[in-house]
């Protein structure tokens, strides 16, 4: 197994009462394999992840429970034994790439840039392994998109820099936090049939967060629904969608917008 993570939970201490963003959330996942997190906005599942990847800002939050990585936990590491982790074996993307890429560097340094950190290769080597990201995540003619600035891509290739740029270090688990929400049907298919083939060729895992059912559906195979922090409904995607046990999830379910209805990497209606 890679990940085990064990009754995780995130408090905030910060007003009158203490605030349970997380509560005691568990999931198992072998390596290869592709899961979903969905819930509403404020359910918990983004803090999830932040709270894996040691980013959650607020000092006064406390995270609780084990994250083992390979047998490692990650919550008792340091924030310097954690970074060693981020990029060699796990990396998150973002929803929105204009608020993660620096608008001040070319988009092929930002790509090499965990190499750089990591203190790994020879530059010529960096060079040539961030253009394998790049063409891996799906960006036309990588060379030429070298020295773009971030403001002169789209939406949709901006995301894919992001891909690309937390693939550098071919990481073993990939964590993705609503990495379409803000793009077009037809970017959005795009991107995740991108990531259907980053799974398929490289083995890479994906943790895939969403609010949208439709999109974990056309990805994930297994699924895992919160509601205030908890786990609410878990299993096999279809099963889910087609016999849904909570009331929760099946308004989720009935409030996706037709026009993402994406199954299996096509774009329906």
């Amino acid at each position: 197994m890679m990940l085990d993570i064990r009754d995780l939970s995130v408090v905030f201490h910060d007003g009158p009462q203490p605030f349970t963003a997380v509560d005691r959330f568990n999931l198992q996942m072998d390596a290869g394999e592709v899961v979903g997190i969905v819930g509403e906005s404020g359910s918990g599942k983004s803090m999830t992840a932040h709270a894996l990847m040691g980013i959650i800002q607020s000092p006064y939050a406390e995270v609780t429970g084990k994250a083992l990585f390979d047998g490692t936990d990650l919550l008792s590491l340091s924030p310097r034994q954690l970074r060693e982790y981020q990029g060699d074996e796990l990396s998150i993307i973002f929803q929105e790439p204009m608020t993660s890429l620096d608008p001040t560097m070319r988009v092929g340094r930002q790509v090499e840039e965990a190499l750089r950190v990591h203190g790994k290769l020879p530059p010529a080597e960096r060079k040539a392994r961030s253009l394998a990201a790049m063409r891996l995540a799906g960006l036309p003619d990588p060379e030429n998109l070298w020295d773009a600035w971030p403001h002169e891509l789209s939406g949709g290739m901006r995301q894919r820099v992001m891909i690309a740029a937390a693939l550098v270090l071919r990481p073993k688990l990939l964590i993705a936090d609503e990495p379409t929400t803000a793009l077009d049907v037809t970017i959005q298919a795009q991107i995740l049939e991108t990531l259907k083939d980053i799974n398929r060729t490289e083995g890479v895992a994906i943790l895939f967060i969403s609010h949208d059912l439709a999109v974990v559906r056309a990805l994930c195979p297994r699924v895992l629904v919160m509601k205030e922090g908890r786990i609410v409904e878990s299993g096999p995607t279809e099963d889910i969608f087609r016999t849904p046990r909570e009331d929760y999830t099946r308004l989720l379910i009935s409030s996706r917008p037709t026009r993402t209805k994406l199954k299996g990497g096509g774009v329906h209606g």
